[in-house]
């Protein structure tokens, strides 16, 4: 057809890890093409605890790798995006019954400031006692310290829609209200069909990139020959807003019932509290928080700050893609895992899992693969140096 679109790498999927791929291959040179079936950042990615982060609590299971590149990411989105991307402070209080002793909380800030390369924003201090009355009403009964660090805070969606203009800066094509219906391998690549308000349309490209978070497995079905693993489930992760004003910052919370971690942030003139991990039954489709998810956000807040009990404003999940295990959500790898036809040539790549913190360094890793079937381009620019503003 006349009206066909040609490319090199076709992306699909609009959320944060889809649109770094299209900037990331904009930006090295090649023609690309990103397709999402309703707006950008629909799904998991306006649906996240909105923080930008090194994952302080990854150090227990020995994540190392990723809480590196995350803080490296963490301090390029600073830079790149001071207008999406915020440092804030985060307070992590200590009780008799904390199941991490001080002693615990200052060797993992110790090593997460090493793992950030130093600089302000890695440092980290032990609150005197004194200053304990202005943390926001936090409960002082048994209380034996409090210690404040630095990570971020953004709005995810606004973070996303930046990410999708600037490979469209650098030459990417967007497609919103395009759902794919099928992919048929070719000599050259893949094929695309793609059910749009204007009818059927066709893309041709060389390399493919499902990029599809929750849908990974489902659009994979759509494509033929599809490099897929069904070794994975779905996590679900919700967050209420209550009608409460924080003024200092993030507070760390352990939960009473579980131990987990739950943390309670400024959003706007409320609180965000999240998350829970919770394994997902239904499709991606069909997602929502349980009252039970939704009473335990709020116990855990109650329990910190006692004698309020604010009014429930909002509630949303997200869906994280974790690797199937017997362990418990919490204790599983965070890492995102790429499965390719082949690894020499790819011509079709999926992506699975993800950190809103780390998409542009999971883009790399996608385009390393990319390169070697696609060839060298005389690069457009350098993410690690783009800037990244909200629309106007």
């Amino acid at each position: 057809m006349s009206n066909d679109i040609h490319t090199e790498v076709a992306i699909i999927g609009g959320g944060v890890q889809g649109a770094g791929i299209a900037q990331a291959a904009a930006a090295a040179g090649y023609d690309s093409c990103i397709f999402e079936r309703a707006t950008w950042a629909a799904g998991t990615s306006q649906r996240s605890s909105k923080l930008i982060h090194g994952g302080l609590r990854y150090l227990e299971t020995a994540q190392f790798s990723l809480v590196f590149h995350s803080l490296r990411e963490r301090a390029q989105l600073l830079r790149n995006a001071p207008e999406l991307v915020r440092p804030v402070p985060f307070y992590i209080p200590i009780y008799k019954n904390t199941s991490r002793r001080p002693w615990q909380i200052r060797a993992g800030l110790t090593l997460y400031y090493l793992l950030s390369g130093g600089g302000p924003l890695g440092h980290f201090r032990k609150l005197k006692k004194e200053e304990w009355h202005n943390l926001d009403g936090l409960d002082t009964n048994g209380l034996q310290a409090v210690f404040q660090y630095w990570d971020g805070q953004t709005d995810d969606r606004l973070l996303t829609e930046a990410v999708v203009d600037s490979a469209a800066q650098l030459g990417a094509q967007t497609f919103t209200g395009w759902e794919l219906l099928e992919a048929k391998k070719n000599e050259d690549g893949y094929s695309l069909t793609f059910n749009t308000a204007e009818g059927e349309r066709r893309c041709h490209c060389k390399s493919l990139v499902n990029a599809t978070g929750p849908w990974v497995n489902q659009t994979s079905q759509r494509i033929e020959n599809a490099a897929m693993t069904e070794e994975i489930e779905l996590v679900r992760g919700s967050h209420i807003v209550v009608d409460k004003r924080l003024g200092r910052g993030v507070y760390y919370m352990e939960a009473p019932s579980d131990r987990r971690a739950v943390f309670a942030m400024p959003w706007g003139e409320h609180t965000l509290v999240g998350t829970t991990e919770i394994i997902h039954r239904d499709g991606p489709d069909n997602i929502a928080p349980s009252n039970d998810e939704i009473t335990y956000l709020q116990g855990t807040l109650s329990h910190f700050f006692p004698g309020e009990k604010p009014a429930l404003i909002d509630a949303w999940a997200g869906l994280r893609v974790l690797p199937r295990s017997d362990d418990s959500a919490n204790k599983r790898l965070r890492d995102t895992f790429l499965m390719c036809d082949d690894e020499n040539s790819p011509k079709i790549l999926s992506v699975y899992g993800g950190k809103l913190t780390a998409y542009r360094h999971t883009a790399e890793r996608v385009l390393g693969l990319l390169s070697k079937r696609l060839g060298p381009r005389t690069p457009r620019a350098d993410t690690r140096r783009t800037p990244l503003a909200p629309r106007q």
